[in-house]
């Protein structure tokens, strides 16, 4: 396997929360146009090999899940 996609979905308001630069507040106010989520559309992968809910697991949770992932596919 080359490519193995891995969907790290963060719902909007949780991006918007954690948005340390304030990009999400500047594209709301229109300061920044094209802004993916807001006024430009975002499409989630069909079929990715993993899916980590940001919003319901830990950091730790993702890495142990992605690692486990890798033992299994025999890559690491």
């Amino acid at each position: 396997m080359d490519f193995i996609e891995i969907f790290v979905d963060c719902p909007l308001e949780a991006a918007e929360q954690r948005d340390p630069k304030g990009l999400y507040k500047k594209a709301r106010a229109g300061e920044i146009k094209n802004f993916t989520g807001i006024d430009d559309p975002y499409e989630p992968p069909e079929h990715p090999e993993l899916h980590l809910r940001t919003d319901q697991m830990t950091l730790e949770e993702e890495v142990a899940t992605i690692l486990a992932y890798l033992e299994q596919r025999g890559i690491i």
